[in-house]
């Protein structure tokens, strides 16, 4: 009984959510709930990010706190994506994305958060003018990648490898195509940009692959790569600011 005891302790927190979402085939009913779900979190973020102006994402590790160099990093990533005049779009949860959305809020740019509901790490931070919580990562994945002009992908871990890898497939596959991306820490990285130097000598990419990421330690050179080629590839202008769905209220 003890032994038993210790080892619920231990285990893991899931939320009933995911239990059921990963038993396999439902009832057509069930699955057809399912898809309205996913489908009201899909408007009820376009409905709140439609208007939120173009925006620069920042990815990065929840677990860094207000000491640590790259939450310092990525707060000054936010002043100057908001000097810029550009929207700071990150997570929405604690540590990087905290920083980056802290930068910009105190610096009078806005700050949004695409937080995610999780049974640990991620609460929303206090830093953000609009803040969404989404149940499924695929769906908070589109709406981070939707409203960006360009990609900070500051240190972090397995997700924010999966939201590096994600984007850059989507750049590579020409899916979008003209964003930056901004992988910041060349100690951090380096292993895995050597890992991507291997890939191309065996090639599973093309050597061109790797010019779709700017590798960097400097804030300014980040930066001023966004600038020229948002610059040299678009021109925001401003919309028209039709209301639906009630979105004024």
């Amino acid at each position: 009984m003890e032994a038993a005891s210790a080892k619920k302790k231990i285990e893991p927190i899931i939320p009933p959510k995911e239990q059921i979402y990963l038993e396999g085939p439902k009832s057509r009913t069930y699955e057809l709930a399912f898809a309205w779900r996913v489908f009201k979190q899909f408007i009820q973020g376009f409905r709140m990010l439609h208007f939120v102006g173009p925006c620069i994402t920042v990815f990065g590790s929840a677990r860094f706190k207000e000491d640590h160099p790259y939450y310092e990093s990525a707060r000054e990533f936010g002043r100057r994506i908001a000097d810029s005049g550009f929207t700071t779009m990150t997570g929405g949860g604690p540590g990087i994305m905290e920083a980056a959305n802290r930068g910009a809020f105190e610096n009078g740019g806005i700050s949004v958060g695409c937080n995610i509901r999780l049974p640990f790490e991620q609460k929303a931070n206090k830093y953000v003018n609009k803040s969404i919580t989404f149940e499924h990562f695929f769906v908070r994945k589109v709406l981070l990648v939707k409203y960006s002009y360009a990609f900070i992908i500051m240190p972090g871990g397995f997700g924010t490898m999966d939201e590096f890898f994600e984007t850059l497939t989507l750049i590579q596959t020409k899916t979008i195509s003209q964003f930056p991306i901004v992988l910041f820490g060349k100690e951090y990285y380096s292993d895995l940009w050597n890992y991507a130097e291997f890939m191309a000598q065996q090639g599973t990419i093309n050597r061109e692959d790797m010019k779709l990421v700017l590798l960097t330690d400097s804030i300014d050179e980040a930066m001023e790569h966004i600038r020229t080629y948002i610059s040299q590839n678009y021109k925001v202008r401003p919309r028209k600011r039709f209301w639906w769905f009630f979105e004024r209220s």
